[in-house]
């Protein structure tokens, strides 16, 4: 595997040394873990049962589901939820970083409290808005912003914001990278490598029922297959979208230099450079992760981290992309755009997010990570870890990961171990390597020594 720098801004440990798995013990591990979660949790699963009833797989979103029934939850309070079953477990999956905030945190309830006795609905232009509009415009650093209700809806609409402008409609993207449900950003997502064809240009894989029109796919960390595409389509392509840092397939970070070299092709070939931020924004820092790497992109997506837990998303921008919405070439529309609700999350997040509470949580998660690091390298596991901002996790290759056939190539059987013996312990993530731990500002010493006992404890039972 060809072994380059990561971005300064980011963390990735690989290990000193290793030695190979007893798959048979992994196996054993996974058929003991799964009784041990169907005995402890029936309540979940009577839950679920009424659940199937009246939605599909017994849930609100089809990620939640999972075999042979997920956990139901009745409450959360900061760094915690219960279940139906009465347990308490350790969130360290916080909603994607919808909770970066924590569970109820009690300056967001005051700004929720506070709009509730102003109103919950106007449909129409309010002192409000303009508000939480100032205050992501000023942190993100952006002439002109939208407000949207989820973050599928912000990269739809940056997308056609881009075709707009341009006047093309052909779209790039990144092999592996995920941007919500708009027909053509479901493109290659999580691609059938069977499908997905050569490594360097890959196939553009389109998911049944989807109808994505001219989509080409990139893989990531590779600038020189952008510039191809860009060479040979440049006349059909109105933008490129992209996450600086992967966050659906564990965490991909970028090689030092590629996020600039991609900078520098946009402007070259005149594409509209799109970040989508939605599952980084405020959980890789203060100002989102173009800050922080240093690449500026023309259009910013934004959800999860800057609402406090209210459905809330955004798009926006430079102003001679912007203008497309305001000469009316890209019509907006939306009847709970800017809600209330959703805007006094914006202000709470915004007055308790700051560097330093931010900093504070970073410094967390940089302990949690190089603990891991050490557990890693005590017992030789096959595995590494890599970090964001607030966000880490633990890739069960010996390797760096670069993108996504380097994704495919990790272990998932001993992942979905860890996962599950976590789930088994208190202690809930997102499944599998799809995901990422997030540390929130309800987090602290308390959590991050559950975190690494645990991880302690499974590196223990595979090497028994």
């Amino acid at each position: 595997m060809q072994t380059r720098a990561n971005h300064a801004q980011t963390f990735r440990h690989t290990p000193n040394s290793v030695k190979p798995l007893n798959e048979a013990k992994i196996a054993a591990l996974l058929d003991q873990e799964w009784a041990r979660y169907k005995e402890t949790t029936s309540k979940s699963g009577i839950e679920h049962d009424a659940a199937k009833r009246v939605l599909p797989l017994g849930a609100t979103s089809s990620f939640q589901h999972w075999d042979p029934y997920p956990l139901s939850i009745v409450s959360a309070q900061g760094a915690w939820m219960t279940d139906v079953d009465g347990r308490q477990l350790l969130d360290l999956s916080m909603g994607f970083g919808a909770m970066l905030a924590g569970h109820l945190n009690p300056d967001v309830v005051r700004e929720l409290q506070t709009s509730l006795e102003i109103g919950t609905l106007f449909v129409t232009p309010s002192p409000i808005s303009t508000d939480a509009a100032e205050r992501i415009c000023k942190r993100f650093g952006l002439d002109l912003v939208r407000f949207t209700n989820s973050g599928t809806e912000a990269t739809m609409y940056a997308v056609r914001t881009a075709r707009a402008y341009s006047g093309r409609n052909g779209i790039v993207k990144i092999e592996g990278g995920y941007h919500g449900s708009y027909d053509p950003l479901m493109v290659s997502s999580k691609p059938a490598i069977a499908e997905a064809g050569d490594e360097h240009l890959p196939n553009s894989v389109t998911p049944y029922g989807a109808v994505p029109g001219e989509v080409w796919v990139a893989p990531y960390n590779d600038a020189e297959a952008i510039e191809e595409i860009f060479k040979k389509h440049k006349s059909e392509i109105a933008c490129l979208i992209m996450e600086p840092v992967l966050e659906n397939i564990g965490i991909v970070l970028p090689d030092s230099g590629y996020l600039e070299r991609v900078r520098e092709l946009c402007t070259e070939y005149d594409i509209v450079l799109i970040f989508d931020e939605v599952k980084t924004g405020l959980t890789a820092g203060p100002q989102g992760a173009s800050e922080r790497l240093g690449v500026n992109p023309d259009l910013i997506c934004l959800a999860k981290s800057i609402g406090g837990g209210i459905p809330l998303a955004a798009f926006g921008g430079d102003l001679r992309f912007m203008q497309t919405v305001v000469d009316g070439r890209m019509a907006h529309f939306g009847t709970f755009n800017g809600n209330p609700l959703a805007m006094a999350g914006v202000r709470a997040i915004d007055k308790i997010c700051t560097p330093e509470a931010l900093a504070k949580a970073e410094n967390w998660n940089d302990q949690a990570l190089l603990r891991i690091t050490d557990v890693i390298n005590e017992f030789e596991l096959p595995a590494h870890t890599v970090g964001f901002g607030v966000k880490g996790c633990i890739t069960w290759s010996a390797n760096p990961v670069r993108n996504y056939r380097d994704y495919k190539s990790t272990n998932f059987q001993v992942a979905e171990l860890s996962w599950l013996w976590s789930i088994n312990r208190g202690i809930i993530t997102p499944p599998g390597l799809d995901e990422q731990w997030l540390i929130s500002l309800a987090h602290g010493q308390r959590e991050i020594d559950i975190l690494v006992e645990d991880f302690t404890s499974l590196a223990k039972s595979l090497r028994a």
